[in-house]
């Protein structure tokens, strides 16, 4: 399988504003889960569309973890209210779309989209005609 790999760059030219300090470890953190999500996949890892497409799911991972305040491990959900005794929790600040689960891993609905629009996800087989 090919390395999901997207650079400081890409990343900042798919969210069309500059990277983050901390872009190049979300990244890493991103191309882990989509390497995960596809761990069954079939595809032609040397194709240049393939790679392309790996780079645009890793950065629109990081861009969904941008947008609901994630570093890539916590889910950025927070409570409106939370009461210690007796428990109570009240209304959540839910992220802007929820994300898609593939083989496990939770991935952001762009990055779910453009793997899919590429014929990467697991179970189905890219095939260039």
């Amino acid at each position: 399988m090919g390395r999901a790999q997207a650079t400081v760059e890409q990343l900042a030219a798919w969210c069309r504003r500059p990277a983050p300090p901390e872009a190049e470890l979300l990244l890493d953190r991103a191309a882990e889960d989509v390497e995960a999500a596809l761990l069954t996949a079939v595809y032609d890892a040397g194709s240049p569309d393939v790679a392309a497409a790996l780079a645009d799911a890793v950065c629109a991972q990081v861009e969904w973890w941008l947008a609901i305040g994630s570093d890539g491990i916590t889910t950025g959900e927070e409570w409106d209210s939370v009461s210690i005794g007796p428990v109570s929790l009240s209304g959540r600040t839910a992220p802007a779309a929820d994300p898609v689960l593939v083989a496990g891993v939770e991935l952001a609905p762009r990055a779910y989209r453009r793997l899919r629009s590429a014929g990467l996800l697991p179970g189905e087989v890219f095939a260039a005609w």
